[in-house]
């Protein structure tokens, strides 16, 4: 007969790691449900995660206002149809104090390691402070956008200027009437450069491969509608589904034909050529790949203050960077005074710095080690009571990613609830389950057009997509409704 296991003292008995959308969504949820005891842990000095870090000028969402925010939470008060950084911000924060989140929430804590301990069924979680701490549910809502990506330049340690990523943005830096070079053209790209090039004296604009840009079409929310969203009952409701199934359609194209997206490319190179009409700066910003296949823009002054004097735009590879210049392959010598890195995340390499270890002293980072994968991008084989918001092929290329937050919420109650009602101790997910899951999943992925040719950074450094949901939200949605028992090992408590 083995010997009972005293149980250990806890700290609560769920802890969720980041304090972003995902992580108080999810205690939101917990509170709801009566799942009471809970901590989230994190590592700043403040609620918002991405809408906290990213203060770069011109930060905002590129999913409308209404369906960027928690449908059990709706916010009549936006200001615009695409909500702006500091806004997102401060509705994160309203949400907290709604809910009385503060006391569960300990900031200045990065978790940096996670045992599963099997005897117990429990996590040992270690601080970057040396605090240890105990849980039975693990919940990752760090998701896999806030680690910078900075190229390693040749001479980066000669560059005498000031050099931060979009991420990173260093405010004490005055730009006015400085060379600044902006490397890359991504999301934060489009939007920095159009506040920033009517401040400084030139702003190099270095571009490895040109975006597809639609029209943005952002504006206030008109008075009339704001008093709708307040007094009408079910307003807000009807706009939201609305909104949802405008975008959503727009998955057609990039799972199921996407040679219907012609029509897209079309509208984005009517949108460059009625704002580019010069032949020469137009062919260096047409892209030569499947509109989709890359991250799709919305911007309506970005192309407009590419055309401006003191901006240039240029298309030669970086081969080294000196004192205070950017040199090109070509040979080219290019002033700055100022480096701004607007080159995206780490999106495919885990959970960076922070060691998780499962069943038998498995560490993630190597059961990971030929690409990220789990099951509904919520559960890993090996790692019991371990869940991922937002994790691996959770991210979207059409529509809002709080809809698949909220669908993983509700598949993490389930699990709770499974454990409580047959005081189970631990649930691990099927090997087999996940693998046969992966395996559908990158068969349907092939069909896409993220794999129509391009490389982005939904691809890991094998070529293979870890990032994206290659389906219909409310596909994801369906599948994520309920936890279904046969698909986990279900671990019992010793008699």
């Amino acid at each position: 007969m083995t010997a009972a296991v005293d149980a250990p003292q806890l700290d609560a008995d769920v802890v969720i790691a980041g304090a972003g959308f995902a992580g108080i969504g999810m205690a939101i949820q917990l509170r709801k449900h009566g799942f009471g005891s809970f901590l989230i842990l994190e590592r700043a000095g403040d609620v918002g995660g991405t809408w906290r870090d990213n203060v770069y000028p011109g930060c905002a969402c590129d999913i409308p206002s209404a369906l960027y925010s928690y449908s059990f939470e709706r916010n009549p008060a936006w200001t615009r149809i695409f909500p702006r950084q500091d806004e997102l911000w401060s509705y994160l924060r309203g949400c907290v104090d709604k809910y009385r989140l503060s006391a569960n929430i300990r900031f200045g804590t990065e978790l940096t390691e996670a045992r599963y301990d099997e005897p117990s069924a429990t996590w040992r979680l270690r601080t970057a402070d040396g605090t240890e701490l105990r849980c039975r549910i693990l919940i990752s809502a760090m998701g896999f956008l806030n680690r910078p990506s900075i190229p390693a330049l040749a001479g980066r340690e000669r560059f005498a200027g000031p050099a931060f990523h979009t991420a990173a943005w260093d405010a004490t830096v005055d730009l006015r009437d400085k060379n600044v070079a902006v490397i890359g053209t991504g999301a934060s790209a489009i939007q920095v450069v159009p506040e920033i090039a009517p401040l400084v004296r030139r702003l190099t604009l270095f571009q490895r491969t040109p975006p597809w840009v639609i029209p943005r079409g952002d504006a206030p929310v008109a008075r009339r509608q704001r008093t709708l969203l307040r007094r009408v009952p079910g307003y807000a409701r009807a706009l939201r589904t609305l909104l949802y199934w405008v975008l959503e359609v727009r998955a057609f194209g990039f799972i199921v034909r996407p040679d219907v997206l012609r029509a897209r490319e079309a509208l984005a190179l009517r949108h460059l050529q009625r704002q580019v009409p010069e032949p020469e700066l137009q062919r260096a910003l047409t892209p030569q790949y499947r509109m989709g296949c890359k991250r799709i823009l919305l911007s309506d002054d970005y192309y407009p203050a590419l055309r401006r004097a003191n901006v240039e735009v240029v298309t030669s590879p970086i081969a080294e960077l000196r004192e205070s210049a950017v040199v090109t392959a070509d040979g080219a010598e290019h002033a700055a005074d100022a480096i701004v890195f607007a080159t995206g995340f780490k999106a495919t390499e885990g959970f960076g710095a922070l060691r998780i270890f499962g069943r038998n002293g498995v560490e993630l980072a190597d059961t990971w080690r030929g690409g990220m994968e789990g099951y509904l991008g919520t559960t890993v084989a090996g790692f019991p009571n371990f869940f991922t918001l937002i994790g691996p092929n959770t991210g979207l290329g059409h529509n809002s990613m709080i809809v698949m937050m909220e669908a993983q919420f509700s598949y993490v109650l389930s699990a709770l609830g499974l454990l409580r009602r047959r005081g189970l101790r631990a649930l691990d997910v099927r090997p087999s389950v996940q693998a046969a899951f992966n395996e559908r999943l990158q068969a349907r992925m092939r069909g896409t057009v993220w794999a129509s040719g391009c490389r982005s950074w939904y691809q890991d450094a094998r070529g293979k997509n870890t990032t994206l949901w290659p389906g219909f939200t409310f596909v994801f949605r369906r599948l994520t409704r309920r936890l279904d028992p046969r698909q986990y090992e279900l671990l019992e408590e010793p008699r």
